[in-house]
């Protein structure tokens, strides 16, 4: 499955616009593996994305799933109030803070309809019916873990491949359940030390995600026992990524810290830190999607007025040192860094 890349490099699935048909093709044409994002997307809209990717391009690519969670009731406490008086500013209405499953059983008969070779999951491992399925059409499934104990789940399952993503990752953490109280939502293990854990566990190929911007930090998870690395803040920044401009911006100008937050979605994720981050962490609820869907339009209506800090500037803690330009060409750097990392391992003879 990825054992087989020409660079054991992925783009990973970075759902609300990063990822794009074109960023996955790029990706591929390289030499990697680009995984499409089907979070937030209808059905639908996944199913012209996956057309799109497919004629761009030649090698195959996968696509993620967000794995839905229950829909308990949610307290969002003043969280509602303090979006409203934030989506005065920008002339919008907030949005619905209710929930959904992010269409996840249609989305899942569009990869089984365009017989998508690989699938991964996030937020839980899929059920072992749905496996079963994938399996039966053709597809391997990946499922993204935190912790030892996810990690077993979705070996349980069936899972062909783990993704293990460590805290330092950006974006929202991988969690099968976010705990309220937990800094975080759960434990945390950075990605070496949680890439190291779960192969003692299990022989399922690996995938180690989460600060991987370097090619040295490519050449490290793969000593330390994974087929390949998941990039995700690597190529916010290529030509090819749909980021918006201020969150680029926001990213080239560094300098801000990132710490974990719910305020945007209701699930810890990490951001860049702005105003709302500061001002809204402490109170955001665990309650997602209805977090997200409450926030989405103001977020939105903030990216279009160019102003961050009030976006959700998803980062890993390592952006500082992610490059940008063509895909193709961060590839290459990546490519010479891991190369002359892997030359001093010759230390160790």
């Amino acid at each position: 499955m990825f054992e087989d890349l020409r660079f054991p490099v992925i783009a990973a699935p970075m759902a609300g616009g990063p990822t794009t048909p074109e960023l996955v093709a790029a990706v591929t044409a390289a030499g990697g593996f680009g995984f499409l994002a089907g979070g937030y997307l209808s059905a639908d809209a996944l199913q012209d994305r996956i057309a799109k990717t497919a004629e761009l391009a030649s090698e195959p690519f996968g696509v993620n799933l967000f794995v839905p969670g229950g829909a308990g009731e949610a307290d969002l406490g003043g969280h509602v109030e303090r979006w409203r008086a934030e989506a005065e500013r920008y002339g919008v209405e907030p949005g619905e803070p209710s929930w959904d499953d992010d269409a996840y059983a249609a989305k899942l008969e569009v990869v089984l309809e365009r017989k998508v070779p690989v699938v991964s999951f996030t937020f839980g491992a899929p059920s072992p019916a749905d496996v079963e399925r994938l399996h039966a059409n053709g597809s391997k499934v990946v499922v993204t873990v935190t912790s030892p104990a996810e990690a077993d789940q979705a070996v349980a399952v069936g899972a062909d491949a783990l993704v293990v993503q460590g805290f330092e990752a950006g974006a929202h953490r991988g969690l099968f359940a976010d705990e309220p109280g937990a800094e975080g939502g759960g434990a945390q293990y950075g990605a070496l030390s949680l890439l190291r854990l779960v192969s003692a566990r299990t022989d399922l190929p690996l995938v180690a995600t989460g600060g991987l911007v370097h090619g040295a930090d490519i050449a490290a998870v793969l000593a330390a026992g994974a087929v390949a690395a998941q990039l995700g803040t690597a190529f916010l920044r290529a030509d090819e990524a749909g980021t918006q401009p201020a969150h680029r911006r926001a990213l080239a100008d560094g300098g801000r810290p990132t710490a974990f937050t719910r305020a945007f979605s209701g699930r810890p994720a990490r951001s860049l830190v702005n105003r709302a981050v500061a001002d809204f962490s402490a109170t955001a609820p665990s309650a997602y999607p209805q977090v997200n869907n409450l926030t989405k339009p103001i977020r939105a209506a903030a990216g279009k007025a160019g102003d961050p800090e009030i976006m959700s500037l998803y980062a890993g803690q390592t952006y500082e040192l992610a490059g940008s330009g063509p895909a193709a060409s961060i590839i290459e750097r990546l490519q010479a860094e891991a190369r002359e990392a892997a030359t001093r391992l010759s230390r160790l003879r």
